[in-house]
């Protein structure tokens, strides 16, 4: 059972300085985690990557990354704390950066999650988002079938 932070959450752009935190819930939420380079390559060189960042009080509990390419967003990856989920925290952090993709022009969002994870995809219908495809093989991990899920954003 996951508890309720206990101090008000807030959100925020990330910026170099946080890949610390990013990378220790990158590393409790996946099996194959990005390298703690990977998230400072996308703070240092791509213009495309804008990622926001949800806190407890100064602690970060979750992020979730998106590449902004003319009208469209590109989800990369969303992750919340093992000890968070269930809490409505995912929901509220897709919820700031379908906002923030808005504000920044894009018209559509789109993703991958694993076929096998019923509990993301449930929260992507939800939002609004469809399924729009298959990708084979896509996790590196274990081969695992990625679902292509995209949804126009509409304020």
């Amino acid at each position: 059972m996951s508890d309720k932070p206990s101090a008000p959450v807030s959100f925020r752009k990330m910026v170099l300085a946080d890949v610390p935190a990013v990378y220790r819930v990158e590393t409790d939420a996946f099996p194959a985690p990005w390298s703690l380079e990977a998230f400072e390559q996308e703070m240092l060189r791509n213009e495309y990557a804008y990622y926001v960042l949800v806190e407890a009080g100064e602690e970060v509990i979750g992020y979730a990354g998106m590449w902004l390419i003319l009208d469209e967003s590109h989800i990369t990856n969303v992750a919340v704390l093992a000890s968070h989920r269930g809490t409505g925290i995912g929901e509220a952090l897709m919820r700031e950066t379908m906002r923030r993709a808005i504000i920044r022009g894009a018209r559509t969002m789109t993703l991958e999650v694993r076929v096998s994870n019923e509990p993301a995809r449930n929260l992507y219908r939800k939002l609004g988002f469809k399924e729009g495809g298959i990708r084979r093989g896509y996790y590196t991990d274990n081969g695992e079938d990625a679902l292509v899920m995209w949804t126009e954003l509409t304020e």
